[in-house]
């Protein structure tokens, strides 16, 4: 430690409490503003840093993370670390303030309460999630997404009331060799061995990393070393396997994530979000699994018990069939085998409900129409060709500038988040609403 507790620093402006910690390159503080009397968090080069002959390179990184630091919280993200100030003191050391977060690392949290129940972990590394694709934006890649830089925020009177904020730009601001990267990067469990091998910046990164904290924050267990994977050939143990209760939509994403080759992952983070089904139809089933109680209604008296059995069972595209023949039962429509755009627009949303809710249920959040309608308003939630395009590609209904045929679709869940169940209809009388419209008007 440089700083001693109770020290003044930087002509009495802050009052140093306590040292907080850091590694090769960094040391940081928890601090008082004398002044505006608020807890920050002083971060500054340590000491043996300063004697290295490259000092200055060192220096120029620091600088560099501050403005990236800077840029990255412009806007205030909740999800982020706030910097307020960069200064130097009196003896020529640099130094950075930030937010102090009130709380515990995801590391600490797990190491004390144990591994997490699912949806909690999910929440903090959606927030985490949400927080890189703004970083992503402004062309910065964290590289070091991992539990000891989440920190999470309680508040004491509120349940649940937990916010996840991502600390520690260092790595994001090293530009020297790769060499040097290794060694900086404390957390080899949780990188790709891209990363640390070659220093490689890419969004894959990111996800390998935040999908490896998630595995960590639901089965309390660091992943298998991606060195020890790619080199000596030992394997990734899917989380569900350490924790039997995990849904098929969450083990998938974490697997998908964490794949061994870049190119294996998801390309963008808004796409590995996208896999985790963050969805209040997800929610949904939390509560009604707690009850052991799901009620099948209908405003036309339409039986789905086999619709049931068959998604129960797995057999999906038995299912995918009976869902046809039960929706074209309840508009009444059997014989035309097809439904049309008046269908569509009066189908009753307590039906739509069912179905879906069957779909979600037994899918674990995998497929369903609340699933469809979420991804349609993340293309943008618009009653075009476009939207549905774009809807067509995430899903997996259109490939290559095609639209699939019905025996190209994939009847299993290795298809992507919301494949099934695919409605065909007709558009003529179209005026203005589609499908997923009527899922938003029915509040699926």
């Amino acid at each position: 430690m440089f700083w001693q507790d109770g020290q003044l620093i930087y002509n009495g402006k802050y009052k140093i409490e306590k040292y907080l910690g850091g590694g090769g390159f960094a040391l940081t503080y928890q601090a008082m503003h004398t002044k505006l009397n608020r807890r920050v968090v002083i971060k500054t080069p340590n000491i043996s840093v300063q004697r290295d002959p490259d000092y200055p390179k060192y220096v120029e990184r620091f600088k560099k993370e501050a403005q990236m630091l800077a840029m990255c919280c412009r806007d205030s993200h909740p999800h982020i670390v706030q910097v307020f100030d960069f200064f130097v003191e009196e003896d020529g050391r640099y130094c950075l303030e930030m937010q102090y977060i009130a709380g515990e690392s995801l590391w600490e949290y797990v190491q004390r309460q144990g591994r997490l129940p699912e949806t909690e972990a999910v929440k903090y590394i959606h927030q985490m999630g949400l927080a890189l694709v703004d970083v992503h934006k402004k062309g910065v890649f964290h590289l070091d997404v991992t539990p000891p830089n989440i920190m999470l925020n309680f508040n004491s009177g509120i349940p649940n009331s937990g916010k996840a904020v991502l600390i520690d730009f260092g790595i994001a601001g090293d530009m020297s060799p790769p060499s040097t990267l290794s060694r900086s990067f404390g957390n080899k469990a949780f990188a790709p061995y891209e990363l640390t091998r070659k220093g490689i910046r890419h969004p894959t990164v990111d996800i390998y990393c935040l999908a490896g904290s998630l595995y960590y924050a639901i089965t309390g267990q660091r992943p298998t070393n991606s060195f020890d994977r790619k080199y000596e050939q030992e394997k990734l143990v899917p989380p569900k396997q350490l924790v039997s209760s995990l849904s098929y939509a969450v083990n998938q994403a974490i697997l998908k994530g964490m794949a061994l080759e870049a190119k294996d992952r998801p390309q963008t983070m808004e796409e590995w979000l996208n896999l985790l089904s963050f969805s209040q139809a997800g929610s949904y089933f939390v509560e009604i699994e707690s009850i052991k109680v799901l009620i099948l209604a209908s405003d036309v008296r339409v039986d789905y018990h086999t619709l049931q059995e068959l998604l129960k069972a797995g057999k999906w595209k038995a299912a995918h069939e009976e869902t046809t023949k039960v929706m074209l039962k309840v508009v009444k429509r059997e014989q035309q085998a097809l439904l049309n755009y008046e269908d569509i627009l009066n189908f009753p949303c307590t039906d739509l409900r069912t179905i879906d809710q069957l779909w979600v249920k037994y899918s674990n959040g995998h497929f369903g129409f609340s699933v469809q309608k979420r991804i349609w308003l993340e293309c943008g939630g618009k009653v075009d060709y476009e939207t549905e395009r774009m809807l067509g590609d995430r899903v997996g209904w259109y490939k290559e500038g095609t639209w699939l045929s019905y025996n190209q679709y994939n009847f299993s869940l290795n298809a992507p988040v919301g494949h099934l169940p695919k409605v065909f209809y007709t558009w003529s009388g179209f005026k203005g609403e589609n499908l997923f419209s009527r899922f938003q008007t029915c509040k699926l």
